[in-house]
């Protein structure tokens, strides 16, 4: 089990870059760069500028707020920047934000989403053989590559391209047509394990070799005021996620289906406060690892230890960065 870096949602691509230079020079495996308020494709460049060994991952670009052959031309890019050390990270986001804040297309997301991955793969395979580019499919089409828009083959091949997803179709997809699983951290033991493993197994069969990433939501700090804190931000991050509709099954798994239409009621008024304090000690149990740097290691490693390849501690929070690297040092000496 490798363990990831993050940045956070609100870093500058500056901020972005000396996270990334502190995560290699930590031992951290991999730094992801999440698309919020920046493009994850420029801070990722940034990044690969400025390491040499640490795994590159966009955690995630949203394909649909683009073209197939755009983002196969941005992971072509910072593939031959890094000199091999990209992944990408690719997620469909939710209908509102394509429609809304994007103004792109939305249908059918998942088989949207598979069609998006092979015309890519489509793209790098006619850049690597010289072949004509002729994918046709029912949402996108890539019929025209000159010499003079064609970067040839990638000295270090292809980046592998890691699929975002909670519903077990777009799982499904992932299982199908991508070299991993972004898993989202508003997910539990129980999901993952009823839910997206039998449906990525049934759609791909054999995982040998597939990366399985997960993001873990945190409660740690050096006293009870830090403790504290933490808790009631990882409250209000899983009610901020527990609102979204696209989210839902992962409660209803749980029988917490009506705690969904609480919070959405409460999101549409912006109570965000309110939200968090609707969030339970056993909801956060099944959502969020709690305790000293020791017994967090210990629970990461009982509950994802034989599912995730890749951790990342998820801490919406000003964590007290000596408590994680207490964590993360305990994790790899477990591992």
């Amino acid at each position: 089990m490798l363990i990831d870096a993050g940045a956070g949602i609100a870093a500058t691509p500056q901020r972005i870059e000396s996270a990334a230079i502190a995560a290699e020079a930590d031992g951290f495996d991999g730094f992801s760069v999440p698309e919020t308020r920046h493009d994850p494709f420029v801070c990722a460049a940034l990044a690969a500028r400025a390491t040499g060994r640490i795994s590159l991952r966009s955690s995630i670009a949203v394909a649909f707020a683009r073209n197939p052959m755009n983002v196969a031309v941005l992971a072509n890019d910072i593939q031959l920047i890094s000199g091999g050390r990209f992944q990408l990270g690719l997620g469909s986001q939710v209908r509102q934000h394509i429609e809304r804040r994007y103004s792109m297309p939305w249908s059918a997301p998942a088989a949207r989403m598979e069609e998006f991955i092979a015309a890519v793969r489509a793209i790098w395979r006619a850049w690597a053989t010289g072949e004509r580019l002729a994918f046709r499919g029912s949402f996108y089409r890539h019929t025209l590559m000159t010499d003079f828009f064609n970067p040839g083959p990638n000295a270090s091949g292809n980046p592998p391209v890691l699929l975002a997803a909670v519903g077990e179709r777009m799982t499904a997809v992932a299982g199908r047509v991508a070299d991993g699983l972004l898993c989202h951290s508003f997910t539990t033991q129980a999901y993952l394990r009823e839910r997206t493993m039998p449906a990525l197994r049934a759609a791909r069969g054999t995982l040998h070799g597939f990366e399985v990433c997960l993001p873990v939501f945190v409660v740690t700090g050096s006293d009870g005021k830090a403790r504290a804190a933490a808790e009631n931000g990882v409250r209000e991050q899983i009610a901020f996620y527990g609102s979204t509709p696209a989210y839902r099954p992962v409660l209803d798994l749980h029988g917490w289906g009506a705690l969904h239409e609480q919070l959405n009621l409460l999101s549409r008024r912006q109570e965000w406060a309110a939200m968090g304090r609707l969030i339970s000690d056993d909801v956060l149990a099944a959502f969020a690892v709690a305790g000293d740097p020791g017994e967090v290691a210990a629970e990461v490693a009982s509950r994802f230890g034989d599912i995730a390849t890749r951790i990342t501690l998820y801490t919406p929070y000003a964590a007290d960065a000596g408590a994680l690297s207490a964590v993360t040092a305990a994790l790899r000496a477990a591992r």
